[in-house]
């Protein structure tokens, strides 16, 4: 957890420093662009036109849900790709939390696309997020009681 909200805050950090206010870098034809943005909403914008008080209060009530329930989903998944795939989601919501409650948004600068498939401009603590996701979909079934030692 501490290392994606690290390595998040970092790379936010450099592209604030070194994309704002340009026109961005694209490589490998374009297929991936480093473009500075920052998203008041959620996920794809969603929320980004509510009044900042009530993004404010809805986003951070939902970080504290889903940190609950990470607590709760730890004491019961054992496997360890389970339990660091709940540190990359709680460390991608409150790196991404930190943006909200000090600058109003997220800062987000990365984008992939080739032809018609693209995806919408995120940062290190989306991809966490879904990294995390995808571990517990993948090892989430262990849930149960704790082996006896």
């Amino acid at each position: 957890m501490a290392g994606t909200i690290g390595a998040d805050r970092l790379t936010k950090h450099l592209a604030a420093g070194h994309l704002a206010g340009t026109m961005g870098r694209a490589f490998l034809g374009g297929a991936i662009q480093l473009e500075y943005a920052e998203n008041p909403g959620a996920f794809l914008g969603l929320g980004s036109d509510w009044p900042p008080t009530t993004r404010l209060i809805v986003f951070a009530t939902a970080t504290a849900l889903g940190l609950w329930l990470i607590v709760v989903l730890a004491r019961r998944l054992h496997q360890w790709p389970s339990r660091v795939g709940l540190g990359l989601i709680a460390g991608g919501s409150l790196s991404n939390l930190a943006d909200r409650l000090v600058g109003g948004s997220v800062v987000d600068f990365l984008y992939v696309g080739v032809g018609p498939v693209h995806t919408g401009v995120f940062n290190l603590a989306d991809v966490a997020i879904v990294a995390g996701a995808v571990l517990l979909v993948a090892f989430g079934r262990d849930a149960g009681p704790r082996p006896s030692p």
